[in-house]
């Protein structure tokens, strides 16, 4: 697909209905325009079949209840628009993007009790996130935003607000020639990246930080999975930024991001593209297309 996102051929379903892709549109007084009241989710379509598309429904409707929002639409209806959205694009292999959110009503204040939540879902081609990364290892910088306490947003949401300082983070690393920027929590221990969770190898086992301050992502668990099943020791633990030298090797995880090798991280940490790391992505690979 080529062209600006509002400016496309295709099918986008919205509110329960396919539409015309230029005229999938909201008002400028949309209340999610205005105070981020929305929530999403980012998936990927193999051979005609959403990987995990049950769960990321589930997730979409329990952010949304975190933002205090009721999608009125069940997973089972969710996932049938997604799949009526791919047919009727011809897709079988597609990024599938669902977004809830508060739309324009009769109120635009903080407040928006009466205002309606809205369901789009929309969907696009799109290749290896990072480009090349995956055989030459991603570059990353480190972001001077932290991801924020868990007393002061609903971290476990896929919300929109979550991710400004990501949008503004990964400008400045690309500012910088980086690929992405990770970012340290709140307490200053490594968290994940802008799109993509992290994980790093040392001594044959696997560490990566534990999710207790951002979305516990499903290409993590999935990974984790993986491992596991191989015999591998996965710690999920705090770590300390002095650490990242101590590592071999590392990736990041990400429904976009699939399983990306990590060459070097700031230009001073660096990383081998070592067998662990190229083994769980091609395990990844297969296991999503199984």
């Amino acid at each position: 697909m080529a062209g600006n996102y509002d400016d496309r051929d295709g099918k986008i379903w919205m509110d329960g209905k396919l539409v015309e892709w230029r005229d999938a549109n909201v008002h400028i007084l949309t209340h999610a325009l205005h105070y981020a009241s929305s929530v999403f989710e980012g998936e990927r379509c193999y051979n005609g079949k959403i990987f995990k598309g049950v769960e990321h429904s589930k997730r979409l409707r329990a952010s949304a209840n975190l933002l205090d929002m009721e999608i009125p639409y069940s997973v089972e209806e969710i996932e049938a628009a997604k799949y009526e959205m791919l047919k009727a694009n011809g897709w079988t292999d597609a990024y599938v993007r669902a977004i809830a959110f508060r739309g324009a009503g009769p109120e635009m204040g903080v407040s928006s009790e009466g205002n309606p939540v809205r369901l789009a879902i929309a969907g696009w081609e799109w290749g290896a996130y990072y480009g090349d990364a995956k055989t030459k290892g991603a570059r990353i910088g480190i972001s001077k935003w932290k991801r924020p306490s868990p007393e002061t947003i609903p971290v476990a949401a896929k919300a929109a607000g979550l991710y400004m300082i990501c949008t503004m983070s990964k400008h400045a690393a690309h500012a910088q020639g980086y690929s992405d920027a990770l970012f340290m929590d709140y307490r200053g221990y490594v968290a994940e990246a802008t799109g993509a969770n992290i994980f790093f190898v040392k001594d044959g086992e696997v560490h990566t930080p534990l999710a207790d301050a951002f979305l516990n992502g499903i290409t993590r668990q999935t990974v984790i999975q993986l491992l596991r099943e191989k015999g591998i020791t996965v710690h999920e633990r705090h770590i300390e930024p002095s650490e990242l030298e101590t590592f071999e090797q590392c990736w990041l995880t990400g429904t976009a991001a699939e399983v990306t090798p990590v060459s070097s991280i700031a230009d001073t940490y660096n990383y081998e593209i070592g067998a662990l790391t190229l083994d769980i992505a091609e395990t990844y690979e297969k296991y999503v297309r199984s």
